[in-house]
């Protein structure tokens, strides 16, 4: 009795394989992108974030006509202001915001600018810049580290 066995050839594998790397080499670039991708999303969600904190303290402000530079209650916190906006430093926007785990604050006081860095990337991030006396502050953000 002759027992024949069936299988794939070496030539059949390598086939396999060589599509496999192929189809690898072009997926892998976009799950790369990805990333990037998703880090702008956190810098820009960030961002928007900051702007709505610093529009609501306002709005509290003028809500409960008190002057452009007296402090707020936002949740529990009380939130530093300057010029109707809070200020740039641990007490202002950064109490201001409800969470930023991901991102590190490096502020320069309470007339200079908030820099929000998304895990240490340098320029990926958001500054907050304290307001003048005749603009609201500005949330800018930088993703070209990301």
């Amino acid at each position: 009795m002759q027992r024949q066995e069936s299988g794939f050839t070496l030539i059949e594998l390598v086939i396999v394989i060589v599509i496999i790397g192929i189809l690898a080499a072009t997926a892998l670039p976009r799950f790369i992108n990805v990333t990037s991708n998703a880090r702008v999303a956190a810098v820009e969600g960030l961002a928007g974030g900051m702007r709505s904190a610093a529009a609501l303290a306002h709005a509290y402000q003028i809500a409960n006509n008190l002057s452009i530079n007296d402090s707020v209650k936002m949740g529990s916190q009380t939130v530093t202001m300057v010029n109707g906006y809070p200020t740039t430093d641990a007490n202002g926007i950064q109490l201001a915001l409800s969470d930023y785990a991901d991102f590190t604050p490096t502020s320069t006081g309470t007339t200079g600018t908030d820099t929000f860095l998304l895990d240490n990337l340098a320029n990926c991030g958001v500054v907050y810049n304290n307001p003048d006396s005749a603009t609201a502050p500005l949330a800018s953000v930088e993703t070209s580290g990301c």
